[in-house]
């Protein structure tokens, strides 16, 4: 087995620079816990941002994976195989809408949503061609992709990238800010017209854990429908129990005209993403219009079937709701009395976040995870000052308690502690 040096180093003179991984390798990993080739182990609160929200490896979905491949893996979409038709039934029927579009990854879903909405806008909403508007708001992650971008916020993301696609934006140059109703309901009355759809995260999962202001989505919801503008939910990280209910737009009782999932939708064996709305939505794409190789392959479907029955059965959006009840009220009632610095503890079932406080410290994420990791706890920060705590629902109480026990003596220890007695600071700077 190659060491942790070893692994670092051949990534760094091989592999493109795009990451800026915590100094820590992983060989092996198993419900909510990894190891590193030394054997050392560690509790994921991280969960390959919420792509194994049913914990690594889990049996019934890696039994799902071996029993598929050995069947079928791959036709394309050129033939029909035996699952895909079972794989669409199931999800049209759990999630509630009527058809679906089966992708890989979450960019390419929100991609396709993105394709969707823009011909039902030319083919239902009677757009002008070439003038369709899908509209976000500031602080928004939805990919990478260079369609993506375009709405993006961040500098890191977008810079340099251009020239960006137009009709994908959000207005005011990228000010139009997150919870913010009134704004929304401003850029409506300029654009709603040519606005095919509003693309939206219920919870800002890059900018930090961003909860929304209570009855903030009802309002955009009830305003796209009087303006016949589709409503869509990117649930690629906030959905599939995450955040305590089936999909964090349930918190809201919204019904979306359209859906998009993935990460956690194969328990993070596989890449599998889908795209789900009704028939008059999805049925302005017809065949040649879009696609993918492996998109609805038998192999991702099994999975995807299988990761979802794993969160129904093991009940696992009540244990996100019980678990991040409990984070939130204990680390932060330890905190005001423990760790003045830190500013707030906020998120929804195991989606959480710690913010620290910059005008009362110099303490940053950076430090806090690395910390966090010489301890045997490994999460990430999102910016400087944000600390995004999202570990596998399968969480035991004593694992909870354990990782509680190192998230409070970090918070304790770190703003005495020298920089140069933290493992691995320079990895901050």
């Amino acid at each position: 087995m190659t060491s942790s040096a070893a692994s670092i180093e051949l990534e760094n003179q091989h592999s493109a620079k795009n990451y800026n991984p915590l100094p820590v390798v992983l060989s092996k990993a198993k419900g909510s816990l990894m190891w590193d080739p030394e054997g050392k182990q560690y509790y994921d609160f991280l969960s390959a941002y919420s792509a194994v929200n049913q914990g690594h490896s889990h049996p019934r979905i890696t039994q799902a994976l071996v029993d598929q491949a050995q069947t079928l893996a791959l036709t394309s979409r050129a033939f029909h195989n035996d699952v895909y038709g079972e794989y669409a039934k199931f999800m049209t029927e759990t999630f509630g809408f009527e058809r679906i579009i089966p992708m890989n990854t979450g960019a390419e879903a929100v991609e396709t949503a993105i394709k969707i909405a823009r011909r039902w806008g030319y083919d239902k909403k009677g757009i002008e061609e070439n003038k369709a508007i899908v509209m976000t708001v500031g602080g928004n992650f939805h990919g990478r992709t260079i369609s993506i971008i375009s709405f993006s916020s961040d500098p890191d993301a977008r810079g340099r990238f251009g020239p960006y696609t137009p009709g994908l934006f959000c207005p005011a140059g990228n000010t139009l800010e997150y919870g913010n109703y009134e704004q929304f309901e401003k850029a409506v009355e300029v654009h709603g017209a040519n606005m095919a759809a509003f693309l939206v995260e219920p919870i800002q999962g890059e900018a930090g854990i961003v909860v929304p202001p209570e009855g903030y989505l009802r309002k955009c919801y009830d305003l796209c429908k009087k303006h016949n503008i589709l409503f869509i939910a990117d649930e690629i990280q906030t959905g599939l129990c995450r955040t305590g209910r089936m999909l964090a737009i349930d918190h809201e009782d919204i019904k979306p005209d359209m859906i998009i999932l993935g990460k956690a939708l194969s328990g993070g064996l596989y890449p599998v993403s889908a795209v789900l709305t009704s028939a008059e939505v999805m049925d302005v794409i017809t065949p040649g219009s879009h696609g993918s190789t492996y998109g609805g392959n038998p192999l991702g479907c099994k999975v995807a079937i299988e990761a979802v029955k794993v969160l129904l059965d093991e009940k696992l959006a009540d244990r996100a709701q019980v678990l991040g009840e409990r984070f939130r009220s204990e680390l932060s009632a330890f905190c005001k009395d423990n760790a003045p610095y830190i500013e707030t503890v906020r998120g929804r079932g195991l989606l959480n976040a710690v913010v620290v406080d910059h005008s009362k410290s110099d303490v940053t994420a950076g430090l806090i995870c690395l910390l966090l990791k010489d301890r045997g706890l490994l999460a990430k920060p999102t910016h400087k000052n944000i600390i995004r705590f999202a570990p596998p629902l399968v969480m035991t109480d004593d694992e909870f308690d354990a990782c509680l026990a190192i998230i409070k003596g970090v918070l304790t220890d770190i703003p005495n502690m020298k920089r140069e007695e933290i493992p691995g600071y320079e990895w901050d700077h």
